[in-house]
This record gives structure tokens, C-alpha cells and sequence, in this order.
């Protein structure tokens, strides 16, 4: 099987701390430098997997930082460099205990909602008469709050977000802003490959001197759902399927295979077969959504490659 990265351990110069998300691994450094590492770890149901997906990082991490360069006259981010496919640098900010989730469709978690009788979504209210995969009148803004590793994110409403203090309404209104144009944005960027931003996940940190930016990842697989365009209204109209792009495919087969992330659920074995299938539809991913091939990176040995890249761009840039 090809070699994954699915753990970091360096100790890079200037090293103060080091957090490991469900997918990165953020290494703070002195001057406020943050080094985020994408590792091929693969998370659904808030559950990572005990395996690694090869060139999942590097594709997560490519999409990542060629979306924020796409948006970065709309939206400001915290990127700075890229020393490595798997690796971003940028700004420390601290982060708001806040997910943007924006949703053009009601599709995922919103149709289970809707599915179950709900027609309020974090506050939200949601037309009736509508099925699944249509399209909302306007884009709905349904935020969830940031859980720490191992728990799930819950949704929240902008209501409770300020009652309870969580953000001000100033930066509130600022994220919201921020997430509606990046959302349109987005949608422009997919509509040129094809394909519809169904909805998609937007984090933001301030920085040192108090300015919102955008963080963490942006318009990738594992934060968005992606429908092809061409034949989407047709399958709506007949109640088929929808033709997506994003890691739902995973959640279906571990769905299928009995497990959905609940108490008790044993995550079912991922052959090498799988493992492989997965890594492809990954790569096609990437392709579909930049519209570039992608060029695999040597994972001979990716420990060893971040480290060096990594310790190059510090000694250059420092």
C-alpha cells in the first residue's frame, strides 16, 4: 500500500505548540507562524478512520490554498506560503468557536432535518413543499459550534451565538458577510468546472492585531458538497440521485456497512482495495473541482520531505 502520513511528531525551530486536529496538525511558532500540516487521516461522523487515504493531504491542501488565492480580494486569509504540497504557513489567529456553514440546497444534514419533520435549521427557517437536493430561495447560513476533538459539532443559531457571547454581533455580522460572498464566489469558481456548490463550511481567527481572516480550509471535498450541473435538473425532476463530488460516497459505504459514528458502531474494515478506490475518487475530486490534472508528490518517504521543505522555507524566510 502507498505511504500515508496519518501522525506528525516535529520539533520545528521556535516550536511553542502543537494541535492536532481531526485532520491537521498545527505547529505554533515563535513570531506568530503557524505551519499546518494536512495529513491523509480521513474523518466522517467525527470519527477518523483507521487508516490514511494516500495523497488525501496534499489534495486537501492544494484545493485549500488555491481557493484562498481566489478569494483573497473578497476575503482576507491567514495563508502565507505553501513550502510543501501538504503544507500551509500563515498567521496565527485565534479562531472563533464558530463554524460557517452555508447551504445554496437542501441536501446532507439539512434534508435528515427536514426529512424528520423539522422546517427550523439553526433558527433557519426552511420552506415547506420543497425535496431533497432542491434548491433554497436564497443561500441559508445554518453555523454550528466548534467541538473539540472526539465530540461532535452541534448547530447553533445566530440567536444563541450572541445571547450566549460566543461572537459579538459586530464580528458576527462581519463572518456572515464573509461567508455570503465567499459562498458566491465559490459557486462562480464551480459553475466554470461544471459543477454546483451545494454547501460548504467556512472558518474564521483574528489576528494579532485584531483582523478577521479566513482559516483552515476552504471549497475542499472533506468541507463541501459538489453536484455535477449537467443533468442535475433532471434527476430532480424524475427523484433520482444526485450526482455528487464530495466525501459522501464515504459516509454511504460506511452507512451501508453499519456504521454511523453512534456508541457501540465498530468501524468496518478498509481493505487495500478500498483504501485505493478512495485515494482515486480523491484524486478525481481535485481534478474536477480545479480543473488541472494533479501531479502526485513522492511519498516515498513524506515524513522526511515535509520536514525538509518545511525547515527550507524557515531558514529562507526567517
Amino acid at each position: 500500500m502507498s505511504n500515508t502520513i496519518t501522525a506528525t511528531n516535529y520539533n520545528f525551530p521556535g516550536q511553542k505548540t502543537v494541535y492536532k486536529g481531526k485532520v491537521r496538525e498545527v505547529y505554533t511558532l515563535d513570531n506568530d507562524l503557524l505551519v499546518m500540516i494536512a495529513t491523509d487521516r480521513l474523518s466522517a461522523f467525527d470519527v477518523v478512520m483507521p487508516r490514511g487515504i494516500p495523497y488525501k493531504g496534499q489534495i486537501l491542501n492544494q484545493i485549500a490554498t488555491k481557493m484562498m488565492k481566489a478569494t483573497e480580494d473578497i476575503v482576507p486569509n491567514w495563508l502565507i506560503a505553501t513550502p510543501d504540497p501538504n503544507v500551509a504557513v500563515g498567521h496565527r489567529c485565534t479562531p472563533f468557536k464558530v463554524e460557517m456553514v452555508i447551504r445554496g440546497y437542501l441536501s446532507g444534514h439539512a434534508a435528515r432535518e427536514y426529512h424528520a419533520g423539522k422546517r427550523l435549521l439553526c433558527g433557519v427557517p426552511m420552506p415547506e413543499g420543497m425535496k431533497e437536493n432542491d434548491r433554497f430561495p436564497e443561500p441559508v447560513i445554518t453555523p454550528s459550534t466548534k467541538a473539540d476533538n472526539g465530540e461532535h459539532d452541534e448547530d447553533i443559531s445566530r440567536e444563541d451565538i450572541l445571547k450566549k457571547g460566543i461572537v459579538s454581533e459586530e464580528d458576527y455580522t462581519q463572518l456572515e458577510a464573509y461567508t455570503r460572498a465567499l459562498f458566491q464566489r465559490g459557486t462562480e469558481i464551480a459553475a466554470r468546472q461544471g459543477l454546483i456548490l451545494v454547501d460548504t463550511k467556512y472558518e474564521f481567527g483574528k489576528t494579532a492585531d485584531g483582523k478577521i481572516v479566513l482559516i483552515d480550509e476552504i471549497h475542499t471535498p472533506d468541507s463541501s458538497r459538489y453536484f455535477y450541473a449537467s443533468g442535475y435538473q433532471e434527476r430532480q425532476d424524475k427523484g433520482k440521485k444526485q450526482k455528487q463530488l464530495s466525501k459522501e460516497f464515504v459516509r454511504q459505504w460506511l452507512i451501508e456497512n453499519g456504521f454511523q459514528g453512534k456508541e457501540g458502531q465498530q468501524i468496518p474494515e478498509m481493505t487495500d482495495a478500498y483504501i485505493h478506490s478512495v485515494s482515486e475518487r480523491y484524486i478525481e475530486l481535485y481534478e474536477q473541482i480545479t480543473g488541472e490534472t494533479f501531479q502526485r508528490a513522492n511519498i516515498s518517504n513524506i515524513e522526511t520531505r515535509i520536514e525538509k521543505n518545511v525547515l527550507d522555507y524557515l531558514n529562507t524566510a526567517g
